[in-house]
């Protein structure tokens, strides 16, 4: 349980700490106060972690889900503090929007939940895929090392490295059994560190300059101060954070075999509201689940929660004590990177796993997955397609997930719902010269339809 739960932490740990790094950094805070803001975002991700896996009362999915700082509200959060005459004032704006926003959507999440019915396989599998499309550029970065200004980005030695990890992995994985096995991808991150230090990629200084013990002081950087605007686009980030953790769970629920339903789903999105509202208390971000560590779970196999809430007692302890957290920065983003295609590549196998189940000998079906993946992937494939749009737009349009799950839902009730009659056939392949459309075939039984006619129907 500790070695699984420790593998959850070093699969997302670069995601967590990488929005308070990238706002922080905007704020003008000293190398000090951005290792406190990163302390209290790792913090909080614990705290949301334990509602989304143990839960209490109607809170919590209790599904092996990692909670941390979503990287939805990054791009808001930055145009806050540059929208902001004193920098000091900034951060207490973000923290009170998250106030309200995280308190929105707790009220909002029953009924949000409803929607899980519009999400059929065909739209599940296509989200689950676009899922795991679209954390693979992440790997991509991270394999390249770093930093990309610096000429070093994407040498041979980092790439070689990201390679070589992913090699220690698969062989892990095929030539080993049980909990060497399970354990393949943080082993496979331990090895590739270790033949980082000859090369002089690993750091070790941030081992060196943290501290033993520390504490997130409740509104450290001032109490919360609410504006209306910074509500507003927050918000927004809420919503589009509760479109990809309904997804999220969906497609969880179907690897562990325990389809996320309506009631799942609310509960689910309470805990992630409910952290979100909590985390600015400490100090931390709007809180959302982590898509990268259904990879681990899928490959892996071990579903069980508990694990996954060892992984946040892990963040805590790391928040608590910024030398603990220091040791899981040491790892290089190469590695990490090595690492991460194959984590979320399972993601994506997963999701055609889920769409080999949806039917795709129906025509229709296939245009809903054809279009939903191609409206997913632009944000991946052209990142400045929507650059013409207001920056509250891109909010949503800039998220792959969210703008793909939309697309899936509103071409599966177009397609499947809206104006259909019982009884209508689908076309599920060119007819063949001079072949009949099934309507004007002679009816099963009729005296007129032989063996040939009753095969074909």
């Amino acid at each position: 349980m500790t070695t699984s739960g420790l593998q959850h932490v070093a699969a997302m740990y670069a995601g967590v700490v990488a929005p308070p790094l990238i706002v922080g950094a905007a704020a003008g805070l000293s190398g000090t106060e951005l290792t406190f803001l990163t302390g209290a975002c790792l913090f909080t991700a614990g705290l949301a972690t334990f509602l989304q896996t143990l839960g209490f009362w109607k809170i919590g999915a209790r599904l092996p889900f990692v909670n941390g700082v979503t990287f939805a509200g990054v791009a808001p959060m930055t145009a806050i503090v540059a929208s902001t005459k004193d920098r000091s004032d900034a951060l207490p704006i973000i923290f009170g929007a998250v106030i309200v926003a995280g308190a929105l959507g707790f009220v909002a999440a029953p009924f949000f939940s409803k929607a899980v019915r519009f999400f059929p396989p065909v739209v599940t599998g296509t989200v689950i895929t676009l899922i795991g499309v679209s954390l693979l550029p992440v790997a991509f970065g991270w394999a390249q090392g770093p930093d990309p200004a610096a000429d070093s980005y994407g040498s041979t030695t980092y790439l070689g490295l990201a390679a070589a990890t992913l090699v220690i992995v698969l062989l892990l994985r095929r030539f080993t059994h049980g909990f060497v096995k399970q354990i393949a991808v943080l082993l496979g991150l331990v090895i590739g560190t270790l033949l980082a230090i000859p090369l002089g990629v690993t750091d070790f200084g941030p081992v060196a300059d943290a501290d033993l013990i520390g504490f997130p002081t409740p509104f450290h950087f001032g109490a919360p101060q609410f504006q209306l605007a910074a509500i507003l686009s927050l918000s927004v980030v809420m919503v589009v954070s509760m479109t990809e953790s309904t997804a999220d769970m969906l497609a969880l629920g179907e690897i562990v075999g325990r389809p996320a339903d309506e009631r799942t789903i609310a509960a689910g999105l309470r805990a992630d509201t409910l952290g979100s509202a909590l985390s600015p208390l400490f100090n931390g971000f709007m809180c959302s689940a982590f898509a990268q560590n259904i990879g681990l779970v899928a490959m892996t196999r071990i579903r069980s929660r508990y694990v996954v809430a060892t992984g946040g007692g892990f963040l805590v302890l790391m928040g608590l004590c910024p030398v603990a957290a220091s040791l899981i920065a040491v790892v290089p983003r190469p590695v990490l990177g090595g690492a991460g295609v194959v984590l979320f590549g399972s993601v994506a196998a997963s999701g055609i796993q889920t769409l080999v189940r949806a039917g795709l000998e129906k025509d229709n079906n296939v245009l809903i997955v054809a279009v939903s993946l191609a409206v997913g992937i632009i944000p991946i494939t052209a990142p400045e397609f929507y650059h013409a749009f207001p920056q509250t737009a891109k909010i949503v349009l800039d998220s792959g997930i969210s703008t793909g799950c939309l697309a899936a839902v509103v071409l599966n009730l177009l397609f499947n719902h809206l104006g259909r009659r019982q009884g209508d056939d689908d076309v599920t392949a060119p007819m063949e010269p001079g072949e009949e459309i099934a309507g004007q075939r002679g009816q099963i039984g009729s005296p007129a339809a032989g063996p040939s006619a009753v095969a074909a129907h």
